[in-house]
């Protein structure tokens, strides 16, 4: 890299820090002593990135081989992306400042489908060709891992081999893999095929797709001896697997500005709409004594105030109890604040909310989801009012003034009284606080409601399911922001023209990649973000490749349909999907995986019971 013109641009962008690297923690080898250069690129700010937990593991996992380099690339913000442009400044490794296009492997993250031209505008400023096919074999390997690679379709054409399930040990075999076949004099398309045999491995280009005149699938072929599905891979014990104690710390405020040790992977609670919650399967946890060990070597390592407990549902934990009592022998004495971003409503008691306190007061946010019960019921949210309620009332006669509720809007079965029930039970609990005498003195409540659109996703009982549509959920919105009258409530907003693309994305086949390109070409990057997203862009870029929205998002699918993501194994079976939308259509609940099991697949896919340890 040109240092002179290096220091030039960053004397021109808002946040130089993010483009700087040199952290605390930060991995540095000698080129000469390696096999192979890994580049993890996160395709989005440096705040989101760094922010995001599997950077972290996989990067200390990949860096703890003596053959691998792992470093760092994120998405330059608009300033940045304008100068280096502007200047030819290639796409660079934040450790040894080099061009990503002399790795020899690009790692991505799939973590939501709004990043994907960010993904495009990552391989193009590093000077690589998007479509794979007309990719030189001096240019390096593509691989994305992450939740969206359960439906990795509509980014097939731009990458060689997506990792599919848990990438700790993955992600170092399939890196051994191509030392292998760089050894042996291998090419590319010889190597892919090598790292196809790994378990987790799916290798699009070894897979053609055939079609129906109706425009749905007919099938899969795959050539080769590549399998006819692929399935993903589970660490078991992830008390074992590797986990990162000296972390990067970054050098500005990211957008979780704090450590976080992972106390467990999956769940056991079934909620019909939660991708999250099927994908992760099997419910795995760690135990109380390793978790308050790495606990305590975070903090002193990092030097932090504050850590959070992440997991899709820190309450399920079987030994709760013992990691708070185990944290709190010394976090209150060091003045370290416990964040629980997880908690359910009707497990919050008074005693946890004490004790969560104990440092200082964090905010407190419950998933109700939906407003009435028999839309919790639809979607086996399985908690009542009462335990909204209840779980208010502990936070309040427990000091907090606050209370954060999230919602969703256009779920399958919704009706109008369905969304003016998210306004009164809003007001149910504000009428709550002013009820209870023992509310604090002087102070006034405040709930937020934080209304998200509903989309539906693969590998979910709901994939099947339409989005509810931009004018439909307008309107909604709409509706519910003049029913609510209390000042004491706040709404706010998922964009429905957002989400209309991102359901798009999310049970996109290989065509639409057509789409993603023409929007990229079209200027199409930050599409999360309100700076970046243009609706009109990406409706053009429909019409362009000349594809109907109304299939891939407004049509009622049927569960006998081949769907893009039918060849990849998650271990919960598609005939269960079907037996929880048919009870969601009957308003049927399904009791949590620990009180009885729904057999959804998952313990004959990893071999044993989900809860036979406990």
């Amino acid at each position: 890299m040109d240092q002179s013109l290096f220091e030039k641009v960053l004397n021109r962008v808002q946040k130089p820090a993010r483009y700087i690297g040199g952290e605390l923690g930060c991995v540095y080898k000698n080129k000469n002593d390696i096999k192979l250069r890994f580049a993890f690129c996160f395709p989005d700010s440096y705040e989101v990135g760094m922010s995001c937990q599997a950077i972290q593991i996989l990067y200390h996992t990949l860096n703890s081989s003596d053959d691998i380099w792992c470093e760092r690339a994120f998405m330059p913000w608009f300033d940045m992306l304008e100068e280096m442009r502007n200047n030819d400044l290639k796409l660079f490794a934040l450790e040894s400042k080099d061009p990503l296009k002399e790795f020899d492997v690009l790692g991505f993250t799939m973590q939501y489908e709004l990043s994907y031209t960010n993904i495009l505008a990552m391989i193009d400023l590093s000077g690589i060709p998007l479509l794979s096919i007309e990719r030189s074999e001096e240019d390096p390997i593509i691989i994305c891992g992450g939740p969206c690679c359960c439906n990795p379709e509509p980014m097939a054409d731009f990458v060689d081999a997506f990792l599919l399930g848990d990438g700790e040990r993955l992600d170092n075999e399939v890196c051994e893999k191509i030392i292998q076949c760089k050894a042996e004099g291998l090419n590319k398309a010889e190597t892919l095929l090598r790292c196809s045999e790994i378990e987790g491995v799916y290798v699009p280009s070894l897979y053609s797709v055939r079609y129906k005149e109706d425009g749905t699938i007919e099938e899969y072929i795959p050539s080769l001896g590549a399998p006819k599905t692929i399935k993903k891979r589970v660490e078991l014990d992830v008390d074992k697997v590797p986990y990162p104690l000296n972390p990067i710390v970054p050098s500005m405020q990211v957008i979780h500005d704090r450590p976080s040790v992972e106390v467990l992977r999956g769940c056991i609670r079934g909620c019909r709409f939660c991708q999250a919650g099927f994908i992760y399967r099997p419910f795995r946890w760690k135990h109380a004594d390793t978790l308050c060990k790495q606990s305590k070597a975070l903090i002193e390592n990092t030097g932090y105030d504050e850590l959070s407990l992440l997991s899709l549902s820190t309450s399920d934990h079987p030994e709760l109890e013992p990691l708070i009592d185990g944290l709190l022998t010394w976090t209150v004495d060091n003045k370290v604040n416990l964040s629980l971003p997880s908690m359910r409503v009707d497990a919050f008691t008074p005693e946890l909310a004490e004790k969560i306190r104990k440092v200082r007061e964090s905010g407190l946010t419950f998933a109700a989801e939906a407003g009435t019960q028999r839309l919790r019921n639809v979607i086996n949210k399985n908690i009542t009012e009462e335990n909204i309620l209840s779980g208010c009332r502990e936070a309040f006669e427990s000091g907090y003034t606050s209370v954060k509720l999230y919602f969703m809007m256009g779920l399958p079965t919704e009706t109008d009284e369905d969304v003016l029930a998210i306004g009164d039970l809003c007001q149910k609990i504000v009428d709550l606080f002013y009820s209870l005498p023992t509310k604090p003195k002087g102070k006034s409540v405040s709930v937020s409601a934080s209304v998200s659109c509903f989309i539906p996703k693969p590998k979910t009982p709901f994939e099947v399911c339409p989005y509810n549509g931009v004018e439909e959920l307008l309107r909604k919105q709409k509706m519910l922001r003049d029913h609510v009258k209390s000042k004491k409530i706040t709404l706010s907003w998922h964009d429905a023209e957002i989400g209309m693309i991102e359901a798009l994305l999310a049970r996109g086949d290989r065509r639409v990649g057509e789409v993603i390109i023409n929007a990229y070409l079209d200027g199409a990057v930050f599409d999360a973000w309100v700076e970046g997203f243009s609706y009109d862009r990406w409706m053009n870029a429909l019409k362009n490749a000349g594809l109907d929205m109304s299939f891939y998002t407004s049509r009622t699918r049927d569960y006998s349909e081949i769907e893009p993501w039918d060849i990849l194994d998650y271990g919960v079976n598609k005939k269960f999907l079907e037996r929880e939308y048919k009870k969601a259509l009957l308003a049927e609940t399904t009791p949590n995986c620990r009180e009885q099991c729904s057999g959804c697949g998952i313990n004959k896919f990893c071999g044993r019971e989900c809860f036979a340890n406990i």
